[in-house]
């Protein structure tokens, strides 16, 4: 069930609005001025806001620029007595994803808040590591482990295997690895390449002299293999 939160100061327009709401199956939060709104949002972080632009305490600009600096995705409707060009522009400009103007049409409002939702993309946990065979690589702890040993990588080195591990079997040649790890502004050569993958299979392979998983693509560059 999607959770929409309302924000209007005006308890009897912010009433209606959660009534018919919840009459299209919608879980509601109702807050009535803007800081009370940022406390609910920060605790049950709703599928999309609709926000009045008129508040005591903070405005619905500042509340909008507050859940915009923590999250680009929520849609945010503006509601507004103010239907000037700048007014709605500002609102805009600050990362609203619409505006419905006073007096409130119900049934307009329900349809756009169905349109925002179905075009509000579905979040999707970040994996908090990537495993292949019995290589794991921690991209929050920044660790690499093989079977149950830790291996200790220099930051260039563990850049380095993960634009690899990322996309295991694919072939990159020394400029691309080059420029992904290093950037097209640093002043060195992808030759600096072959230096840090021969660090790398001293560190992950059983017999670096004859690489299992860290392999040469003669002419191109390299690939990782890791079953």
């Amino acid at each position: 069930m999607k959770k929409i939160l309302i924000v209007d100061d005006e308890v009897d327009i912010a009433n209606s609005i959660q009534y018919v709401l919840t009459q299209e199956g919608f879980s509601t939060m109702l807050a009535h001025d803007g800081l009370r709104a940022m406390d609910v949002y920060e605790k049950d972080r709703p599928d999309l806001v609709i926000l009045d632009l008129m508040m005591p305490g903070i405005d619905g600009y500042e509340v909008c620029r507050r859940v915009r600096s923590v999250d680009k995705k929520t849609p945010i409707l503006m509601l507004t007595a103010r239907t000037s060009e700048i007014d709605t522009v500002v609102g805009l400009e600050l990362g609203a994803n619409d505006y419905v103007a006073k007096p409130v049409r119900l049934r307009e409002l329900v349809a756009r808040v169905k349109a925002h939702l179905r075009e509000a993309p579905e979040l999707k946990p970040e994996p908090a590591g990537i495993k292949l065979g019995d290589l794991y690589i921690d991209t929050d702890s920044r660790t690499v482990r093989i079977k149950d040993k830790d291996i200790e990588l220099t930051f260039k080195e563990f850049e380095l295997l993960l634009a690899m591990a990322k996309q295991p079997n694919r072939v990159f040649s020394r400029d691309q690895l080059f420029s992904q790890v290093w950037g097209s502004d640093f002043l060195g050569e992808s030759r600096t390449v072959d230096v840090h993958i021969r660090y790398l299979r001293e560190k992950l392979e059983d017999n670096p002299s004859q690489p299992k998983h860290i392999l040469t693509v003669r002419g191109v560059g390299y690939r990782l293999v890791w079953e």
